[in-house]
């Protein structure tokens, strides 16, 4: 009985780990919003720059996983190059090690629990108050993460693992294989991580099995190697689903961790020693050290930093060379042509933590917006076509658009709602719920696309025959709308507009609706005038006034992006 509680308690404490590091993360996360993605997608000027970058993020969000995601998504929007991507992911490689040195001072000799429980109750009233909710949430992922490694630690010499003979008799024949036990161990760290989904977990266990005498050192550091395999899968299945340049990139972060694996199993056990003499200690391939687990758990953060750090001194040189490898490895396809149909940014593959999800969601909807601008020329091409195949071509393209923006529409809004289930920050929520609105918005431009299609074709099918002075009236209000539009998607690029750029986009409206209204009063008089007959009257007025919808539609959006920008 006492033995299943401690096995109980062991499950526990590593979950209880791996719940903190999550917390830990989306706190500061949501701490920074968007200044950490901006920040990726700015310091990266050169590769020095972009391993720092990469090191610094990683650090601060706790998760090389995270770090290593949100480059991929930020390749497959085009934010960053092959060659920026691949600098930040080594970099990460280097900030993930500031994990291990965390539960180095978590597992020391002082009981951190007294501090621990202290600070859970300033984050409980942290979060209950709402002064600073999301500090609340880091101070309590933190907190779970320490208390996750002491409970860890004391359970370990608590079950005596060292005395357990069949425990014991599988660690010394598993160790006693010389380089087959590395061997075997890497790929044990490297299973173990994939499944988990966290080398953090993985770190700990290792160092519980070190410092409790059963494990020798070398074979911890081995499974250290596995963990940094193993947490490059988990990137790589992410990027399944992504662009061609997001798979590379996730390749890249393999071949990389790959490549430092190879090298440094040639000079295992002169570097395994070296880390050890570091330390004092004396290093005997396959036996137990028997020093402090103070010592031994620094000893395998301190390989885990070194390593790390000179694997990327060797290859930042060679990031050029990577780049083409994973190039060749997944060449291009250029046989796929229309991808007007397909999300280009977003997947569920993609969905990492819900702050950085939104500025791919971004992306998606200014090329959402781009292809309503394509209908506005469409329209205006379908209207001035007088061949009739050429006509019913373009009609079905407008038809063809619309039942996409209607997909988009779907796919963009379900893609939000999942990104709201997360731990959003309310700054994000009130975005989130903006982007969902502009969404719609930009669903209702395409309707009025096909609208006009419509009233075009009724148009073209009835024989009306338009004024001189009415084509230019239509040719105008396209123009302005078109203009409108123009604005519509430059501010979506950039989700920024200014004050002046808001006060110009609403003169715009302004004139277009002031131009319609000027229109119904003259068609009126036309009417009486007799010089055009009532049905023309009213296909003229349809599509000016579907015209005038369209600028409302417009404006709403560009309403949304300024309001977002000036929300306090």
């Amino acid at each position: 009985m006492q033995l299943l509680l401690q096995i109980i308690t062991l499950i526990g404490s590593v979950a209880m780990l791996m719940y903190g590091m999550k917390v830990m993360s989306e706190g500061v996360q949501k701490m920074a919003g968007s200044r950490l993605s901006n920040f990726l997608g700015t310091m990266t000027t050169n590769r020095f720059t972009g391993v720092l970058t990469g090191a610094f993020i990683t650090a601060a969000v706790q998760s090389s996983t995270a770090t290593t995601v949100m480059t991929v998504s930020f390749v497959s929007a085009g934010i960053l190059s092959l060659a920026q991507a691949i600098s930040v992911i080594m970099g990460a490689n280097i900030g993930t090690t500031f994990t291990a040195w965390i539960m180095v001072l978590g597992g020391g000799s002082f009981d951190l629990r007294l501090v621990v429980y202290a600070v859970i109750v300033l984050a409980v009233v942290l979060i209950y108050t709402k002064k600073n909710a999301n500090l609340g949430d880091f101070l309590i992922g933190l907190s779970l993460m320490l208390l996750g490694l002491t409970t860890l630690k004391i359970n370990a010499t608590e079950m005596h693992l060292d005395t357990i003979e069949p425990v014991r008799n599988f660690f010394i024949a598993t160790s006693s294989w010389g380089y087959g036990s590395y061997f075997l161990y890497l790929l044990v760290g490297g299973i173990l991580t994939f499944t988990v989904q966290s080398s953090a977990a993985i770190m700990a266990i290792t160092m519980t099995l070190c410092s409790t005498h059963i494990l020798p050192i070398d074979m911890g550091i081995a499974l250290v190697l596995g963990e940094n395999v193993g947490t490059t899968i988990t990137s790589n299945v992410v990027a399944l689903s992504a662009s061609v340049q997001a798979r590379r990139a996730a390749l890249a972060h393999l071949v990389f961790n790959l490549f430092g694996v190879v090298w440094v199993l040639c000079v295992f056990r002169w570097f395994v020693g070296g880390v050890c003499n570091l330390w004092g200690v004396d290093f005997t391939p396959g036996v137990p050290s028997d020093v402090s687990p103070d010592k031994l758990n620094a000893i395998l953060a301190t390989f885990h930093t070194s390593f790390n750090i000179l694997n990327t001194c060797i290859l930042i040189g060679f990031i050029s060379y990577i780049e083409r490898l994973v190039t060749a490895i997944i060449p291009s396809k250029p046989e796929q042509k229309d991808t007007d149909s397909q999300l280009l940014f977003i997947s569920g593959g993609l969905m990492s933590t819900s702050e950085l999800s939104i500025l791919q969601a971004w992306k998606e909807i200014h090329v959402f917006a781009v292809r309503t601008q394509r209908m506005v020329k469409m329209i205006h091409d379908l209207y001035n076509e007088k061949d009739e195949t050429e006509f019913i071509k373009i009609f079905s393209r407008v038809e063809k658009y619309e039942g996409i923006c209607d997909r988009m529409e779907y796919e963009i809004a379900d893609y939000l709602n999942h990104v709201a289930d997360g731990r959003l920050s309310e700054q994000s929520k009130h975005e989130v719920h903006k982007m969902l609105r502009i969404v719609s918005e930009l669903e209702s431009v395409g309707d009025a696309n096909f609208n006009l299609s419509r009233h075009i074709k009724h148009k073209y099918d009835s024989n009306i025959a338009f004024t001189e002075y009415q084509n230019k009236n239509v040719e105008m209000m396209i123009y302005l709308v078109s203009g409108a539009e123009t604005k519509m998607v430059e501010a979506l690029e950039r989700v920024h507009i200014t004050e002046d750029e808001f006060l110009e986009m609403t003169n715009m409206e302004n004139e277009i609706n002031n131009f319609r209204d000027v229109l119904k009063m003259q068609n009126m008089q036309h009417i009486t005038d007799k010089e055009y007959d009532y049905t023309t009257g009213v296909n003229y007025m349809d599509i000016i006034i579907e015209l005038e919808k369209m600028a409302d539609y417009i404006i709403n959006v560009d309403e949304a992006i300024y309001e977002k920008k000036h929300d306090k």
